[in-house]
């Protein structure tokens, strides 16, 4: 069956944050006692929402702390660096041109990413937004895909989520639909093939080539 409902991962997939992510990492673990991070240290750690990622870095005891610290400085400069992928607003454009349903399906905190995709031109092309703080689950949870799948009305035989990393994967999977990745995130094609994505693509131009065929 072809496909009619799309959900894109946000960081990675179709933007571009990790300078903001890394800038936010470097205000934060000096102010609870730990060196800045590497930015290859904060892309290993992302992925599985703000708290799995603070763990990387944090004990338990200073990660609420850490993350009141973290979300106050992004909400400053969340939109001083990031910008949309190569290939992102095109996908969304022509995918929206054919009637299909779009939603973004992220971990980023739910705020920061309807800021985002209003800044850069996503929002009108867009069916939902759903992030962290929006429902109690996270990907990969199946009661999230569950619950955006019904308030979409969308069918998970009908459904793909194209994302960048294996929490993607096992989040599709969870759900009953397939994952499409890209490697422009945290993953590259050896680590996304080993996590059981059902194709990998270099970027989202070869991805939009694909996906034109299977609508």
């Amino acid at each position: 069956m072809a496909f009619r409902t799309i959900l894109l991962d946000l960081d990675g997939t179709l933007v571009d944050a990790f300078t903001t992510i890394h800038r936010s990492y470097c205000h934060t673990l000096p102010l609870v006692g730990r060196p800045a991070p590497t930015m290859e240290q904060v892309r290993r750690a992302v992925g599985g929402g703000l708290r799995n990622a603070m763990s990387h870095f944090l004990p338990a005891e200073l990660i609420d702390r850490a993350i009141g610290i973290h979300q106050a400085y992004t909400d400053q400069i969340l939109l001083e660096d990031v910008r949309a992928l190569p290939g992102a607003l095109e996908l969304l454009q022509a995918m929206h041109a054919r009637g299909l349903t779009l939603a973004v399906y992220t971990n980023k905190h739910a705020g920061s990413s309807r800021r985002i995709c209003a800044h850069l031109g996503f929002t009108p092309l867009l069916n939902g937004i759903y992030g962290a703080g929006d429902t109690p689950w996270i990907k990969p949870q199946p009661e999230l895909a569950a619950h955006v799948l019904g308030e979409l009305k969308a069918d998970p035989a009908t459904t793909l989520l194209i994302g960048d990393s294996p929490f993607d994967v096992q989040a599709a999977h969870n759900g009953g639909f397939q994952c499409w990745t890209v490697t422009t995130g945290t993953h590259d094609a050896e680590q996304l093939t080993t996590a059981k994505a059902d194709r990998v693509f270099s970027g989202l131009p070869d991805l939009k080539t694909a996906l034109l065929a299977e609508i």
